[in-house]
């Protein structure tokens, strides 16, 4: 018990107090009598928090080394589990991801991130392991994206994209930093090109989306040859030559004869790509294969985005997303959540309303005000010096998270430990991005405060297996 943690555990306590406050106040309607009845959703989330509290000390009590032996076998249970909901005859909102059991309401997704966790902690501090090497690299990614595809196909999309939170985990451990940034660019290929794909360049018939975006790969190659080949003559020709004759063919474009740019930017990165392919084959440097690879790909994944937004996602998906881009405004349709959670947070001004005096959730205005829009309630009720506090707790959280898993003697604690501070660090900037308009609304709720057992239960279960192994950190070991 004393190598246990207790600041971190003064923060969890935190966090479930100023949560419980927030569901109080998200799903309390004038008249009420009685916050504490197990008929309210106040009430039940008081039985949620005590029972969390429990599997916690329950988890405390078992020893560590118990983790480590049965991490596959937590993780397969849990795959059989999700395989089986994908079958499930229940459908709430749309998602059959959720396990009816009588009065009880359990959602496998949620437990589905500490098993993966567990599994990647086992696999990658097993004896020679290497990051670098694809034969554990890639069985590393099914790891993660087995339970992806099981999610998905029970129409939770939201779940689904927080497994791409490991990324983090995966960099912290040695995966090249070029992987990390093509996912980067993949971002800004969407975005750029999805929102300015239909505005005009300068009295051109030139997609503005596609001609920045197909300059930005230009560039981003070119500072690739820099970085990882050292070849600064070469990043400079790449340069000067697109900058320059993408120039002259807007000048031509502009004055003399209209037609698409885009055509030259094409033909430009086809001979960028095979000038690199010559350098790679002529030098014996891997690395140019690379980065032609990055560019390729980078190519390939910009002209099917458009096909991915319009086919591959759900009408509702889709929709969010013009929403969030300003290509719709829908105020009363996909845009209305996040336009009510703006003005609830706006309305609570420097000091907020006070405790069960917010009239936009009071009055109901935001739907889900309770589970993955609660932080409206936050910003309404305690006004922006209670926000302020709930992030500067959740910093303290992350920061408190960085420092136990650094301090790990073994990859085994220090790999779930990041694997821990991922998937909070992606809860919180999603939830909290979506409820100010920031990112894309994809239902995934907020840490310890948002209403419901299974994430609570969820979220518990990581932070305090984490939390054992660290206790354990300094027993010898036969």
């Amino acid at each position: 018990m004393r190598s246990l943690d207790w600041w971190t555990i003064g923060i969890y306590l935190a966090l479930l107090i100023f949560g419980w406050i927030s569901v109080c106040g998200a799903s309390y309607t004038y008249g009420d009598t009685d916050i504490f009845s197990l008929s309210s959703r106040s009430g039940m989330q008081i039985v949620w928090i005590g029972t969390s509290i429990v599997l916690g000390f329950i988890i405390l009590m078992l020893d560590d080394r118990f983790y480590d032996t049965f991490s596959f076998v937590i993780y397969a249970l849990l795959l059989l589990l999700l395989f089986a909901t994908i079958f499930n005859p229940h459908s709430i909102k749309g998602s059959r991801s959720w396990l009816v059991l009588g009065p009880l309401r359990l959602q496998p997704a949620e437990f589905a991130k500490f098993a993966t966790a567990l599994a990647l902690a086992k696999f990658m501090s097993m004896y020679g392991y290497s990051i670098h090497k694809w034969k554990h690299f890639l069985p590393t990614l099914a790891i993660v994206f087995v339970p992806m595809v099981f999610i998905i196909l029970q129409r939770e999309t939201g779940s689904a994209l927080v497994y791409f939170s490991f990324l983090l985990m995966f960099y912290r451990e040695g995966m090249p930093g070029s992987v990390l940034f093509t996912g980067i660019a993949a971002v800004i290929y969407f975005v750029v090109g999805v929102r300015f794909e239909d505005v005009q360049l300068l009295s051109t018939p030139t997609s503005v989306g596609k001609f920045c975006v197909l300059m930005l790969i230009q560039l981003f190659t070119a500072g690739m040859v820099w970085i990882y080949c050292k070849d600064k003559r070469l990043t400079v020709r790449i340069v000067f030559y697109s900058l320059t004759i993408t120039l002259l063919a807007y000048l031509v474009s502009r004055f003399i004869v209209a037609f698409d740019i885009v055509w030259v930017q094409l033909v430009l990165a086809a001979a960028m790509i095979g000038y690199l392919l010559w350098q790679g084959i002529s030098t014996r440097i891997r690395n140019y294969y690379f980065i032609v690879l990055f560019a390729v790909g980078s190519m390939t994944f910009f002209y099917s985005a458009n096909y991915m937004l319009n086919n591959l996602l759900e009408v509702h998906q889709r929709t969010r997303i013009n929403v969030l881009l300003g290509l719709d405004e829908d105020l009363k349709g996909a845009g209305y959540n996040v336009n009510q959670s703006k003005i609830a947070i706006g309305s609570g001004g420097l000091e907020g309303k006070g405790f069960l005096n917010g009239t936009q959730t009071k009055l109901k205005y935001v739907p889900e005000q309770d589970t993955d829009f609660i932080f409206c309630t936050v910003g309404e009720e305690e006004g922006f010096v209670g926000a302020a506090g709930v992030l500067l707790l959740f910093l303290a959280l992350i920061l408190r998270l960085i420092y136990l898993s650094e301090r790990q003697p073994y990859r085994f604690g220090r790999v779930y430990g990041y694997s821990v501070l991922s998937i909070f660090l992606f809860h919180l900037f999603i939830n909290v991005g979506m409820v100010l308009g920031l990112t894309p609304v994809i239902g995934i709720p907020l840490p310890f405060f948002s209403y419901g057992g299974s994430s609570l239960w969820g979220f518990t279960f990581l932070l305090f297996i984490f939390l054992r192994i660290d206790a354990g950190r300094n027993l010898s070991r036969n």
